[in-house]
């Protein structure tokens, strides 16, 4: 049995201008987005880690290696734990009407209508596929100990009811998955199959002072008033 710590990365500029984020769209992190980083190192601080792996989105890498500095451990970097593939959205301007489609295609997902894609993007069959294939090399690799996985709150958060045996969709309604939460399970491997307990979901009680001003995950009606 492996300890996974899902930590989401901190802060970005994405965060704050609402665009859509897979692959061409890839900023760094914020300043409060590295004093997050650097609080959620903290937490680990001490922790008998044995490995640490990340997204290869910049936002991801950056927290990741926050983390390693503290624990002593290289970053490995997983191509399975980039965020959503939402097709034709990344790279257009952030409107309601976009976000309000993304929702509600998301929403299916949760619904069960997983063969449904973004366009030019991915199905939620494509997101879990990948997702697990990363989950099985970190456990492939530490069968036993602890791991940390940076990466995002979309693949997440999204594949949470597959990864886990005891998942409730009520836990998503009671604590969001803000920036640099630490979400921890219990995993192994069954053949190829993840099988996963969840222990805590976005935890952020580490995060502190402004660092604990977190921007939401959706757009709110006054960013468009604004824009």
């Amino acid at each position: 049995m492996t300890t996974l710590y899902l930590v989401r990365h901190g802060e970005n500029v994405a965060n704050l201008t609402k665009e859509f984020s897979h692959r061409a769209v890839d900023y760094s992190l914020t300043d409060k987005g590295r004093a997050q980083a650097a609080q959620t190192a903290d937490f680990f601080r001490g922790h008998a880690i044995d490995a640490v792996y990340s997204s290869p989105l910049r936002r991801a890498r950056e927290t990741a290696e926050a983390i390693a500095a503290v624990v002593g451990k290289p970053v490995t970097v997983v191509e399975d734990f980039r965020e959503i593939n939402v097709g034709v959205l990344e790279g257009q301007a952030p409107t309601p009407e976009l976000w309000h489609g993304h929702n509600q295609l998301l929403l299916a997902w949760f619904a069960g209508d997983h063969d449904r894609a973004f366009e030019g993007g991915e199905s939620y069959n494509d997101l879990w596929r990948r997702a697990q294939a990363g989950y099985a090399q970190v456990l492939a690799a530490v069968p036993q100990g602890r791991a940390v996985i940076v990466a995002h709150g979309g693949l997440f958060t999204l594949t949470l009811k597959d990864l886990c045996r005891n998942f409730d969709p009520a836990i998503l309604r009671t604590r969001q998955n803000h920036n640099c939460s630490i979400s921890e399970v219990e995993a192994d491997l069954n053949g190829e199959r993840v099988q996963a307990t969840l222990v805590d979901w976005a935890n952020v009680g580490h995060i502190s002072g402004a660092a604990a001003d977190f921007e939401p995950g959706s757009p709110r009606k006054e960013y468009y008033a604004r824009a």
